[in-house]
């Protein structure tokens, strides 16, 4: 059997990584530790991912002259670091003729030798890269070793121009590096996306995407090799940092990827719930805070945040606080010191009985004569934001709010009170799915979790009417359609576009149509003040939809 000479061979590391944004000198540190793997493997390049140096998305940090500099000069010491080795593919920003560009650089022997410009900026959902960066001309491919490599950035392997202009200058594979955050169904689209590429060029394509929280955006890997024909012949893990190593071999069809691990990508509800938990990992751990705490009502959305929560950064760094007024009742008491009991994180109680009577003493000469409502049911929700955000401030613990997004969607939430906290990793969740991941949560159980396995959230809380407990006998159907009813709604309404005539010839009731628009309209200003929380759809509240506060449009259709 003939031994392909080494020039018919080509050993790529793949670095899926998590970086920071900000942190220049981590970031390079971890770039260099990756690059010391690929070394020790004998690898001819290290690739690493979209604006690594940088952490991604930047968003205005970018554009501070400051900054891009030290991230430019960071990536040409990174070169000078090293140059014994193999070569480096990482992304960071370029300045050329006064213009900022979004770049991928090629470091070999000690200096830059290409800098390739992406060419497609994104401007939709999450992304406005053209309000940071310049458009450039594609760029043709480069030389690692006996490959010739092409260089789509992110955007650019969305659209067929750049592969297509690569193969035909040259390039013998194609190396993607992204900044792909994560919704449902991403992966599925970007392996379609990428099959596409291959299937037009006929080339061999190497997917790499970053891993990580940053804000709301959570990035989840899932980085691939394809082999002509579209065959898949390496797919990395989902939401986990790795560097793996992979061959590619030269052959009388071209360059071929051997046949590598396949990690199974796993389905929309294990991911949605790895997504909050890493994302509110990332969170903290970014922002500086070990520890977490949250009132713990006895209800579904509490006690799944408070799985989250536990499994992100361990149970015996959360504490749970009930804050229990004249109406909770016995059983949401019960159930939440079980909950907590289960999860393994510490439990406090803490009246607001005797706080709600002084503000109520207070206010009584200016209520007087007046029905008490609604005010009154906020007040109490506002203690528990007083007492929550006091027990933070003691301990520097970061308060985790948990509505989640049928009430973010229609204002079932009280700003200044149950809205309080820094991070709220179920914002993007409608109420049905929350119910459905309280089961899946209390069956499975996977070694990222730091939580114990089996029933952490007690049955009777996924069971009981959701409530409020802001006056006697009150259930969240008091002031709401059924969630069934309010999620499809809203559905439509968010997450499709659709227009109440649309609704309505679906089968929904105009009415109640036209009440969920109004309420959802209406509480812009509340989402406004939201805390933060894990994307996990493309119509998330904040940078997938941004809509005026003060607003007079309804659709009358």
């Amino acid at each position: 059997m003939k031994v392909p000479a080494m020039a018919d061979l080509f050993r790529l590391s793949l670095a899926q990584l998590n970086p920071t944004v900000g942190a220049l000198a981590a970031n390079a540190a971890k770039a260099r530790a990756a690059w010391d793997q690929a070394k020790a493997a004998g690898s001819d390049m290290l690739a690493l991912t979209e604006m690594f140096i940088t952490g991604y998305q930047t968003q205005d940090l970018i554009l501070k002259p400051a900054f891009h500099k030290a991230a430019i000069a960071a990536i040409h010491q990174l070169a000078a670091d090293c140059a014994d080795g193999p070569a480096m593919g990482i992304g960071g920003p370029a300045l050329q003729d006064g213009r900022l560009y979004n770049a991928y650089y090629i470091l070999q022997g000690g200096r830059v030798t290409a800098t390739v410009l992406k060419h497609h900026l994104p401007n939709d959902a999450v992304f406005d890269e053209k309000r940071i960066f310049t458009s450039a001309d594609v760029h043709g491919p480069y030389t690692v070793g006996p490959l010739r490599i092409g260089t789509p950035i992110c955007e650019d392997a969305w659209h067929t121009d750049v592969a297509e202009t690569l193969m035909e200058t040259g390039a013998e594979i194609l190396l993607v590096p992204n900044g792909s955050p994560y919704h449902r169904g991403k992966p599925n689209l970007r392996l379609n996306l990428m099959v596409s590429r291959v299937i037009e060029t006929g080339l061999p394509l190497v997917y790499l995407n970053m891993v990580g929280g940053q804000d709301d955006q959570v990035f989840d890997g899932s980085s691939m090799v394809l082999n002509p024909g579209g065959k898949l012949a390496l797919q990395m893990p989902q939401f986990e940092e790795c560097v793996t190593h992979i061959t590619f071999r030269r052959t009388t069809e071209g360059w071929l990827a051997d046949q590598g691990e396949i990690a199974p990508i796993p389905p929309i509800g294990e991911a949605d719930y790895r997504a909050c938990v890493l994302s509110l990992a990332d969170y903290m751990a970014k922002t500086g805070f070990m520890k977490a705490v949250l009132g713990l009502s006895g209800g579904i959305d509490s006690a799944i945040v408070a799985a989250i929560a536990a499994d992100a950064i361990g149970p015996e760094n959360v504490r749970c606080v009930m804050l229990p007024s004249e109406f909770t009742s016995a059983h949401s008491l019960e159930d939440a010191a079980a909950c907590a009991r289960a999860l393994g994180c510490r439990h406090d109680t803490v009246p607001i009985t005797a706080a709600l009577m002084a503000v109520g003493d207070t206010l009584a000469p200016l209520f007087a004569g007046t029905e008490a409502g609604i005010t009154e049911e906020n007040i109490q929700s506002r203690l528990r934001g007083v007492m929550l955000m006091a027990i933070s401030n003691k301990f520097g613990e970061m308060l985790l709010t948990t509505g989640n997004k049928s009430e973010m969607a229609v204002g079932y939430c009280t700003i200044y009170g149950d809205m309080n906290g820094g991070y709220n990793p179920v914002k993007d969740m409608y109420k049905t799915r929350m119910f459905l991941t309280a089961r899946w949560r209390n069956e499975n159980h996977r070694p990222w979790m730091k939580a114990p396995a089996g029933e952490v959230i007690p049955q009777r809380i996924i069971t009981k009417p959701p409530s409020a407990e802001l006056r006697a006998n009150q259930t969240d159907q008091d002031s709401l359609p059924p969630y069934e009813v309010l999620d499809a709604i809203l559905e439509g309404l968010v997450e499709r576009d659709a227009s109440v005539a649309e609704l309505v010839s679906e089968g929904f009731d105009r009415a109640t149509v036209k009440k969920v628009e109004h309420l959802l309209y209406l509480a812009e200003y509340k989402r406004f003040q939201s805390a933060p929380g894990t994307r996990l759809t493309q119509k998330s509240f904040w940078l997938d939809r941004r809509y005026p506060i003060a607003m007079r449009w309804r659709d009358d259709g």
